[in-house]
């Protein structure tokens, strides 16, 4: 009995003694312990992403990826899986399992070798939020006393939802919602059971049994899941042997991204970092941007087509590099594979290797290895070029423009059948559209590939605007007391310039001179002279001070003539910011892109409130208090909206003022009706006639030596800025070096703002406004109309095509009437010329 009570004795020693321990060490360990209760409140890192308007996923950003889930969201076998896995006794033991510690203890007693597997999910839990996965005794102490607070203060369910949630699975996936998306492209619940169980071995070594780099190790790994599954019953032995026989079928997925808008997407990510820090990339932000992803998908496509129309115009410059020359052996088909995965992709274009060429066709290997064929259709456009300005020879055969062993870009139809033979345009592009009663952004793109050049050619390329100036000095001289049938004189100018030393002399493009002409026809046709001669009766000062109503800097604009031509450089963005002035009835609006910001949880931390323009609204606010408040439309109450006076842009110019310059922009795409055709104008934008709609108003603009081209107007609730150019004015080719402007081509002619950039507004309208009814800007206040003679731009009384209705600001309308006799009529004329 002596030796039982000794026995029992150093038994209960020990049990004092260890407790002593444990205690000892959670005392130490006790003030290094973080707080476990911050898990009930904790925010997990998830990425930024940003939306368009219908809710569309644009970008993401964040190292690391995460898609959190309600525990109730994630399927059972799924938490079978990984219970079977790394926790057989979860919901048995209380945050430690004392069998898996001895297990552990033992191994390192008889190996000296420290194991895996002792953790429990719990265990995890407190290392994957608190702790460090560095291997010391120190640590996993610490990881034991975490636990088993854990376990006092959170359910199972609670715990188990934490780790799903925040275990790193690999390719920066963290959480069973991302690794479903990642290897997969899969929400969680639609996994099969054999990618379930993949997922579910990835926990032990995320990069070792990854399926994508090792299929075969994680093939073995799901094995294991698999039996485990059966061993703790969760599937029967059928079930088991046909999910162990899958092949393994993980791919690498990639954000999700359903709309394409790169320049939009960084555009979003600077204004958020410079507003929340770089905590935005973990933070799980939701922002929704103001673009629509049909109208951005039209703008992307409007601007790549213009581009490569334009590019291909000018002829073909030859392959990108060439894998064997005439008289050499053709490289095996893997080398030629390996060699094009070296290239990367540009929009649509992919590189290609030419592998034979026969008459009127052409077979290649495409990047990825696809074979296709280029037929005759897709290639005969290439003709050789020579300079900005000359192309060779049209092609006979494809042996005119291709030889195997080249490698060439082409456009990828999808079928092998019709793809194009193409090239990476040199020139470059931008297209922007934003709502003009509050500016808000509808699309944009800032080049032709944001793989290619990230410089944002909306917001950063500063060019010269060319005509497109011309609206904002017509608004001055309407302003100063000049009406739409206003004469100016479209006659050379001939200026002596004493600095320099050489005449002035602007030109019309082309160069005809049409004499005393009214505003609105010199508008319409862009008339050069006409534009200078109202800058000299308007002053410098006056339409300098007034282009700056418009947003414009004053060190933007010459102090000379040559604002007359649009020398002022400017961005795409400023210039559509001005021309919605014109479309909203006067006022300046400030463009914006981030409609509202969301936290994960889909709670409002930001909503836009931009200033409006709205003329009905500005009159109800300086209605006086007295007045009845009175019913009105609500298209005009700022599209449903009722808008107080803080809420309102400021009116720079008059209602009236800006529509009489939509008037003249009008004329630029319509014409001017029966008078144009017995004269024989046209507007400069008559191309966009092809969409056959009266409700557009627009102006071409077009710098000296066709060095950039534009094309700006709008519709109803559309405001749409194009522009073409060159990002150098110099670039080598080859041995020679060409001055960069956008040249002539043998078929076509010399390129300018209605040739080269309203193509591409063209095709951006006709997807926009697609069921969008006709719209004219409604007649203001203040505006009447008079029937003028078109020569003379007196009264009339004819009924015929020398006569036509004008609109007029009040009291501004001609009184005289267009004399019978010619000598008479001209002494009128003469007195309204300046």
């Amino acid at each position: 009995m002596k030796w039982l009570k000794r026995l029992l004795g150093v038994m209960l020693f020990g049990v004092v003694l260890g407790t002593a321990g444990i205690g000892t060490m959670y005392l130490y360990v006790l003030p290094e312990l973080p707080d476990v209760s911050a898990l009930r409140d904790i925010q997990l890192q998830t990425p930024m992403r940003v939306y368009t308007a219908d809710g569309k996923l644009i970008s993401q950003f964040g190292e690391k990826r995460r898609i959190p889930l309600a525990i109730d969201q994630i399927p059972p076998l799924m938490k079978k899986a990984f219970i079977a896995t790394e926790d057989s006794r979860f919901y048995q033991h209380p945050g430690i399992d004392p069998i898996g510690i001895a297990r552990a203890a033992i191994n390192l007693i008889l190996t000296g070798r420290k194991s895996q597997g002792a953790s429990t999910i719990t265990q995890q839990v407190a290392r994957n939020f608190f702790l460090t996965r560095e291997k010391t005794y120190i640590r996993k102490i610490k990881e034991i006393f975490l636990a088993l607070q854990i376990e006092h203060m959170l359910t199972k369910e609670e715990i188990l939802d934490l780790y799903l949630n925040k275990i790193p699975l690999g390719y920066r996936a963290y959480g069973v919602g991302a690794a479903a998306q990642v290897y997969y492209g899969k929400d969680v619940q639609d996994l099969t059971l054999p990618q379930i169980a993949v997922i579910a071995g990835l926990p032990k070594a995320p990069s070792a049994l990854n399926p994508l780099t090792s299929p075969q190790r994680a093939k073995a790994r799901r094995s294991v899941v698999l039996g485990r599954m059966l061993d703790q019953g969760y599937i029967d032995k059928a079930t088991y042997e046909q999910a162990n026989a899958a092949p393994i079928t993980a791919s690498y997925h990639g954000a999700e991204i359903e709309v394409h808008a790169p320049y939009l997407a960084e555009m979003v990510r600077q204004q958020i970092i410079d507003q929340y820090g770089d905590d935005a990339y973990t933070r799980g932000l939701n922002i929704y941007t103001t673009v629509h992803s049909n109208r951005q998908l039209a703008a992307e496509q409007a601007l790549r087509k213009n581009l490569l129309d334009y590019d291909m115009r000018h002829g073909f410059r030859g392959p990108i590099q060439t894998l064997w020359k005439a008289g050499q052996s053709p490289l095996p088909r893997q080398k030629i594979i390996d060699k094009l995965a070296e290239l990367p992709n540009y929009a649509y274009l992919k590189a290609a290797a030419i592998t034979a060429v026969d008459e009127q066709t052409a077979s290649a290997i495409l990047k990825g290895g696809k074979p296709i064929q280029l037929d005759w259709d897709g290639m005969k456009w290439a003709r050789r070029y020579l300079t900005d300005n000359r192309q060779g020879e049209e092609p006979k055969t494809a042996h005119d423009i291709l030889s195997p062993g080249d490698v060439v870009w082409v456009i990828d139809q999808g079928d092998g059948q019709h793809d194009q033979l193409s090239q990476l345009p040199d020139a470059s592009a931008a297209i922007v559209a934003l709502r003009p009663f509050d500016g808000a952004i509808q699309a944009l793109s800032g080049g032709f590939s944001y793989n290619r050049s990230k410089f944002n050619r909306v917001t950063q390329a500063k060019r010269q605007v060319g005509s497109n100036i011309k609206p904002f000095i017509y608004s001055d001289a309407f302003a100063s007391g000049m009406t739409l049938a206003t004469l100016i004189n479209d006659a050379p100018v001939n200026q002596w310039d004493q600095s320099l030393g050489v005449a002035w002399r602007p030109k019309n493009s082309p160069p005809i001179y049409n004499g005393p002409t009214r505003l609105r026809v010199a508008l319409a046709e862009s008339k050069n002279v006409v534009s200078v001669r109202l800058v000299r009766k308007l002053g410098l000062t006056s339409v300098i001070n007034h282009l700056e109503k418009f947003g414009f800097q004053a060190d933007e604009l010459p102090r000379n003539e040559t604002i007359a031509l649009g020398s002022a450089s400017l961005t795409p963005l400023q210039v559509v910011t001005g021309y919605a002035t014109f479309a909203n009835g006067g006022f300046l609006i400030s463009p914006y892109f981030i409609d509202h910001i969301t936290d994960p949880s889909g709670q409002i931390l930001f909503q836009a409130t931009p200033k409006v323009a709205c003329p009905d609204c500005l009159a109800a606010s300086e209605a006086p208090e007295s007045a009845e408040p009175q019913p009105a439309d609500p298209l005009k109450q700022c599209h449903g909206a009722y808008a107080t006076a803080q809420q309102l842009a400021p009116q720079i110019i008059s209602t009236q003022n800006a529509f009489l310059v939509a008037q003249a922009m009008h004329s630029v795409i319509t014409g001017g009706g029966s008078w144009a055709h017995h004269t024989g104008w046209n507007g400069t934008g008559w191309r966009a006639l092809t969409l056959h709609r009266d409700d557009l108003y627009g102006k071409s603009g077009t710098t000296n030596d066709a060095k950039d081209a534009w094309f700006s107007g709008f519709g109803p609730d559309l405001v749409v800025t194009s522009w073409i150019g060159f990002d150098d004015f110099s670039r080598d080719l080859g041995q020679t070096s060409y001055n960069n402007n956008l040249g002539k081509d043998q078929s076509y002619g010399g390129e300018f703002g209605a040739k080269s950039a309203q193509p591409a507004w063209i095709d951006f309208m006709r997807n926009a406004l697609d069921g969008i009814p006709e719209h004219l800007i409604p007649t203001p206040p203040g505006i009447v109309t008079a029937r003028i003679d078109e020569k003379t731009g007196l009264l009339s009384n004819a009924n015929d095509y020398t006569s036509r209705f004008e609109y007029f600001l009040d009291g501004s309308q001609p009184t005289q009437y267009v004399e019978q006799n010619t000598q008479s009529a001209g002494g009128n004329i003469q007195d309204q010329i300046f």
